[in-house]
């Protein structure tokens, strides 16, 4: 016997349980399966950092308050480069700038889960693992699953992958991928107790090519990573902890490791791709890292899935109740995915471990310099505007009079605190 549904995800994680949620509410009948069978299950490998385009997701999820209350940090960033600090500040004339979170994933995955657990209209399905698509004539019509040795099959007009980077409906569905080997490797770390900056801003260095951060958390947590250059990682891994406590130690303006107490393990990874999978089929949806594994370096897989599990749930709710054509509104997604494409295009080239190209160069100083193209700088950053906005003709003049201008300034030296 099969059971029925409008909509099956695949991953009860950020993209998984938004979607979910967002279906359910707009009166579709949603199965969502998690293979894990823990309900405060998490991502442990994660720099648990939303950026400013998640957080009308998370209000339309109703969810704000909640993560606020559960310790969550309204961002906002300072980054370090070789022309001193970008300090993206309020215009005194305009609204305030856009911000999202900084929280755990040990605290934010659990509160979606019990959302979607608590939505009418969603199966939240614990322990469940999808092993085979099933098709009918070229088409995705539902999903094999196994659960404590038993088989369950399930039908539905869509069947969503937000099953991580490794996706196993990508697989199934033989999704064509683009892969980018990344250049850099990550070693992250808890503190607890560590000496905050005033306001709780998160510190990013780009020491070209290294780069690291230190993002202040719930529970009086914070981040620490080092993201260096494969060509170091020999060295790095011969003393883990003395390797990341001197290079957080080399970074300008860094909080002292030694005044908080490190919880639990420094974890990493020394292989992590970038990868680009084609995001719709016949039945079937990615989204979250299942449609766009990016760089951790940059903080954007949350902010992402989010909006990839809104851009779906949009274009596809009603043809997921019968009431339009699927393969059109997924069409009309794979058009508003197709809007991450030109940030894909810089993070992935990037990732080649390589320092700041000219643009990048032009860009980053005058943002160093100026207070206006910082906080254009913070707006892209932040995933609001795209590249072509970013890299305007009006832009790129504006920041080559900024540095123009301070080329006839008296030199002064470059502060290496200051935050």
């Amino acid at each position: 016997m099969s059971e029925s549904y409008d909509v099956i995800v695949n991953g009860a994680s950020i993209a998984g349980c938004t979607a979910a949620v967002l279906y359910a509410r707009q009166g579709a009948r949603v199965a969502l399966l998690e293979r894990r069978s823990d309900m405060s299950a998490y991502k442990v490998l994660c720099t648990h950092y939303i950026q400013a385009c998640g957080h009308a997701t998370l209000a339309e999820l109703g969810v704000t308050r909640e993560l606020e209350d559960a310790g969550a940090v309204p961002n906002s960033a300072r980054y370090w480069t070789r022309w001193g600090w970008i300090r993206p500040e309020d215009d005194p004339h305009e609204r305030s700038l856009p911000f999202g979170y900084n929280v755990r994933r040990q605290t934010l995955d659990p509160i979606l889960r019990r959302l979607a657990l608590d939505t009418d209209g969603v199966d939240l399905l614990l322990g469940h693992t999808l092993d085979r698509v099933l098709a009918e004539g070229g088409r995705v019509v539902g999903v094999s699953t196994t659960s404590g040795g038993a088989r369950r099959d399930l039908r539905g007009r869509l069947v969503v992958g937000a099953d991580g980077k490794d996706s196993t409906v990508g697989r199934l569905v033989g999704a064509t991928a683009k892969r980018v080997d990344n250049q850099r490797f990550s070693y992250f770390a808890h503190f607890k107790g560590l000496p905050r900056p005033k306001g709780d801003v998160t510190l990013s260095w780009f020491r070209e090519p290294d780069v690291g951060y230190a993002m202040p958390n719930d529970g009086d947590i914070t981040l620490v990573a080092c993201i260096p250059s494969k060509s170091s990682l020999p060295r790095f891994r011969e003393d883990l902890e003395g390797s990341f406590r001197a290079f957080v130690k080399s970074l300008p303006g860094a909080p002292d490791l030694d005044r908080g107490e490190l919880v639990g393990k420094i974890v990493g990874t020394v292989n992590y791709p970038l990868i680009s999978r084609r995001p719709t089929g016949p039945g079937w949806a990615l989204i979250g890292d299942a449609a766009l594994t990016s760089d951790p370096l940059w903080g954007v897989g949350c902010g992402w899935a989010l909006q990839s599990a809104q851009w779906l749930v949009d274009e596809t709710s009603a043809a997921v109740r019968a009431a339009g054509d699927l393969d059109r509104s997924l069409a009309a997604y794979r058009g508003r995915r197709s809007k991450l494409k030109g940030y894909q295009f810089l993070i992935s080239d990037f990732a080649s471990g390589r320092p700041f190209n000219p643009v990048e160069k032009l860009m980053f100083s005058a943002a160093a310099r100026d207070p206006g193209m910082a906080r254009h700088f913070h707006t892209f950053g932040s995933r609001l505007i795209g590249t072509g906005s970013f890299l305007s003709p009006s832009s790129l003049t504006k920041a080559t009079l900024v540095n123009l201008r301070h080329r006839l300034r008296p030199a002064t030296a470059v502060p290496a605190g200051g935050v």
